[in-house]
Order: C-alpha cells, then sequence, then structure tokens
C-alpha cells in the first residue's frame, strides 16, 4: 500500500486513455462508485476488500483497490482486520488466499516502484 506513486484516479485514466478496450472497461466500471453509495470513504474501502476475498480476486485487484485504500488511510492493520472479521463467513482457504494475494499485490507495487 504504501508507495504509491499516482492517485489510483490518475492511474485508472491512464489506463483508459490508452488502447486497451478491457482495461479501459474495467477503470470506467470503478469511476463514480464511492460517489453512488452512501458509505464514508473508509467503509466502503473496507468492504471492496471484503468481496475482494469473497470473489478469489487475483494479486493485481489488492494492488488496485488496496492502494486506493491507502490513499483514504485504511492502514494494513484496517485489511487484516476485515479478513479476521471475515474469516468465519468465508473459511480459512479463502483467507489463506487472500492474504497470500495481498503480499502477491504488493510485491508487484514494490516491483512497480523500483522500476522494474
Amino acid at each position: 500500500m504504501a508507495g504509491t506513486e499516482l492517485p489510483v484516479e490518475e492511474t485508472l485514466g491512464g489506463i483508459a486513455r490508452e488502447d486497451h478496450p478491457v482495461l479501459e472497461t474495467i477503470a470506467m466500471m470503478h469511476l463514480d462508485t464511492l460517489e453512488n453509495c452512501n458509505l464514508d470513504e473508509r467503509s466502503y474501502h473496507l468492504v471492496r476488500l471484503a468481496a475482494l476475498v469473497a470473489g478469489d480476486a487475483p494479486p493485481m485487484s489488492y494492488l488496485v483497490n488496496l492502494a486506493a485504500a491507502a490513499d483514504a488511510g485504511v492502514t494494513p492493520e484496517d485489511a487484516q482486520d476485515v479478513l479476521v472479521a471475515i474469516a468465519p463467513i468465508v473459511g480459512s482457504a479463502r483467507i489463506t488466499a487472500a492474504a497470500g494475494n495481498v503480499l502477491r499485490g504488493l510485491g508487484l507495487a514494490a516491483i512497480a516502484g523500483d522500476g522494474g
């Protein structure tokens, strides 16, 4: 989460400006979702994290969403608390996979931050 250079809006905007229709579609799906719900920003990002876990999201999804969450002040401890809270619902296998994907996503961020 830490070390993200660009706000997520700029990152998504950069993807959308390129000729990548799939990535553009994904970016457009995320625009205005915070404004269109009645959750505060912190709750919004925590709910999205829980949804990523429930949906068995890949590392890149965690990277993008946790970067946005960090920009909103969500801490790694907050993310851990979400995993603890939903563990009885989604199960230990899903939580273990999610924790690994979070770490992989953060590793991708570290690689990107080092320039390769």
